[in-house]
């Protein structure tokens, strides 16, 4: 499982028939910025996932990959790779929260 924030959406008019009414969206990874424990950073990288739990733009988001993107009731009949299964109210790393759905970090 990674931690992702959702930057934007995929449409697709032509796909297989198992895919249509799944929505797409791009995500991008983030991790502890090793500079700044306090913070979470971009890792430059993009993934398209299917959204199980109707995220939206700019929430962040728990994502599962490879087998585990298909064991969802949503999912497990489909030809994913990368699945969103929740979004995310906080993170804490070392005792410390470093991201709030709310806003109240740090």
């Amino acid at each position: 499982m990674f931690v992702a924030r959702v930057t934007g959406s995929v449409v697709s008019s032509q796909k297989v028939s198992s895919m249509i009414g799944h929505k797409l969206l791009i995500v991008e990874p983030l991790r502890v910025d090793p500079a700044n424990r306090d913070k979470l950073i971009g890792t430059g990288r993009s993934f398209v996932v299917v959204d199980t739990v109707g995220a939206g733009l700019d929430e962040m988001v728990l994502i599962v990959q490879g087998s585990s993107a298909r064991l969802t009731p949503e999912t497990e009949k489909l030809p994913v790779d990368a699945t969103i299964i929740g979004i995310i109210d906080t993170v804490s790393v070392h005792n410390k929260i470093v991201f709030s759905a709310n806003g109240s970090n740090g």
